[in-house]
């Protein structure tokens, strides 16, 4: 029988490549988005069902599971994927888009999670994989609030494992590097404040080389192969680093001092 496995922000980038991966290695593949009557990505692909969910609408994300469970009778993996970054300055970022950063990426992907933890404890198996970023762990110039996020989703991913390992349910974390997706053209909102200029030099200065390393990035297909293994691999490992300096920028993290660390980010971006 077909395992099945059920992404989240599957229009585009990592979650399309995902979807298009486990399909190809025979999987059910449960693809949801905002708006599934735009994509033709799947059109008349086998296996495949395309669903309407909104991370930040509780009622489609239940709406999404039961019709999935229906289809395909179970769900074995979850992959939270939906998520989008709001940078620039601080102090020119507006509390609400704050908060709606969080909507998405952090409150979104628990209440997936909330949702199919039942099925999963049901069934005494399943794999979460929750999509971070080597973000989640190091930072950068003017990504303060995104950083916010996935430091939240590392954090609540690696606490998540210890309640969950008693009913056999894995939780994995994935930590993209710089990926070539149109993440950083339509994922990404730049805050701007009318009259807040001072920062103005600082961001032409930074965003430009924030620019250059998606352009420069590994392809979402590195990413959809990490998401693989960690859905198949069968252990208990967490941490999944993926595509574009992540191995090497965590393990330079880990090593160096704080002062050096952040001394060798700013060489690199604040030019």
């Amino acid at each position: 029988m077909s395992k099945t496995v059920f992404i989240t922000g599957a229009s585009t980038g990592i979650g399309l490549a995902t979807a298009q991966l486990f399909q190809q290695q025979g999987w059910n593949v449960v693809a949801t988005m905002r708006a599934p009557e735009k994509s033709t990505a799947f059109t008349d692909t086998p296996n495949v069902l395309c669903l309407a969910l909104d991370v930040t609408k509780v009622d489609t994300i239940h709406a999404a599971i039961d019709r999935a469970i229906a289809q395909f009778g179970t769900i074995d993996v979850v992959v939270n994927n939906a998520g989008y970054a709001l940078i620039g300055a601080f102090e020119a970022c507006e509390m609400s888009d704050i908060r709606g950063q969080f909507e998405t990426n952090v409150f979104g992907l628990m209440e997936v999670t909330r949702a199919i933890l039942p099925h999963f404890r049901l069934r005494k198996q399943g794999v979460l994989v929750n999509v971070a970023s080597v973000g989640g762990r190091v930072t950068f110039p003017i990504y303060s609030p995104y950083h916010a996020t996935k430091w939240a989703i590392d954090g609540f991913s690696e606490s998540l494992q210890y309640e969950l390992r008693q009913f056999n349910i894995k939780v994995k974390i994935i930590e993209p590097g710089a990926i070539k997706t149109d993440f950083y053209s339509r994922s990404i909102t730049v805050a701007k404040q009318a009259g807040l200029t001072v920062y103005d030099d600082y961001i032409q200065r930074t965003l430009p080389q924030m620019d250059r390393a998606g352009k420069e990035g590994s392809s979402p297909e590195v990413t959809a192969q990490a998401i693989y293994k960690a859905a198949s691999d069968g252990t208990w490992k967490l941490r999944y680093p993926a595509g574009g300096n992540a191995g090497l920028l965590l393990g330079l993290r880990k090593l160096l001092p704080d002062a050096w660390f952040t001394a060798l980010i700013r060489r690199s971006i604040e030019k």
